[in-house]
């Protein structure tokens, strides 16, 4: 493969024992696992092809998931794939670093692409809305609907029940784990509740696993929101919609489990109809007349 430096003209490259001798140091003295293995094989093989790939592109060529490769270059030492990425550039190329293509994202507008891709998956996931508008007029239907989530995913389950209750009567989010959350969801049972909309996304806490038992002790239905079709969280779910999550930046990005949720409260709107609208309208009416929002 040909490299070209911002000059125009071509780069040398580090001669082929070389480089596989750079690239077994960075790897030597690491316990990789199976997958993490196969990524390494790939780079001896084609290091020059992959100096410029994102995380995605190389996942995609491995056959690996991209969380895959952010745990590789974790393994290895590294704070991010970027950062790997420049060790392998240094591999292959010394220390002159060719200049990336006019036309190539640069880091963060690839970190931002890859999340694009997350969003394209997530859209052709939903190509059949049906496990969707079922789970939304089951959720719909429960007074109180419950909305789990902890640690990480607390955020997402406090946004999913602040937009909830704009147009259902009773939403209660539950982010406590322990006793306290065992004892919420044997009075929600108690009160009528028929589901719990869970929000399962990594690094996943076992005190959801142990509040996601507890529901089905109490005869709930569990609705779950996460990024893995199989597992310990899927295993206790009656529904799972799946959504991917980003794990190229520094932390994990969960744009597509929010826009999943957001889908789902569109879907809970149409369920509820004329009920669902009016809850809607009445808050709008009351916050123009309280002057709780700007006006621009």
């Amino acid at each position: 493969m040909r490299h070209v430096s911002e000059t125009g003209r071509p780069l040398a490259v580090l001669d082929a024992s070389r480089i596989a001798a750079n690239l077994r140091a960075l790897f030597d003295g690491h316990r990789l696992s199976p997958s993490q293995r196969r990524i390494a094989r790939y780079l001896l093989e084609n290091a020059q092809e992959a100096v410029f790939f994102t995380s995605a592109d190389l996942a995609e060529r491995v056959g690996v998931s991209q969380p895959s490769v952010t745990r590789f270059a974790a393994a290895l030492g590294f704070r991010g794939f970027p950062e790997f990425r420049d060790a392998l550039r240094t591999s292959v190329f010394g220390d002159r670093h060719p200049a990336p293509p006019a036309d190539r994202l640069n880091e963060v507008q690839e970190l931002v692409n890859s999340e694009i891709r997350d969003l394209e998956r997530l859209r052709d996931g939903l190509r059949d809305p049906g496990r969707l508008r079922r789970v939304a007029a089951g959720l719909a239907r429960s007074t109180p609907l419950l909305v789990m989530g902890l640690r990480i995913s607390a955020p997402l389950a406090h946004l999913f029940g602040y937009l909830a209750e704009k147009v259902h009567p009773d939403v209660r989010v539950l982010d406590v784990p322990g006793s306290i959350l065992e004892d919420r969801l044997g009075r929600a049972a108690e009160s009528g509740a028929e589901w719990v909309l869970a929000i399962g996304l990594p690094r996943y806490p076992r005190e959801l696993v142990q509040g996601l038992i507890w529901a089905r002790r109490v005869r709930l239905k569990v609705a779950l929101v996460t990024d893995q079709p199989v597992g310990r969280l899927t295993d206790l779910a009656d529904e799972v919609l799946l959504a991917p999550v980003s794990s190229d930046f520094a932390f994990d990005s969960h744009a597509a489990p929010t826009v999943l949720c957001t889908a789902l409260l569109h879907s809970m709107l149409d369920t509820l109809a004329t009920e669902g609208q009016a809850r809607l309208e009445a808050f709008d009416d009351s916050a123009t007349e309280r002057q709780v929002f700007l006006s621009h």
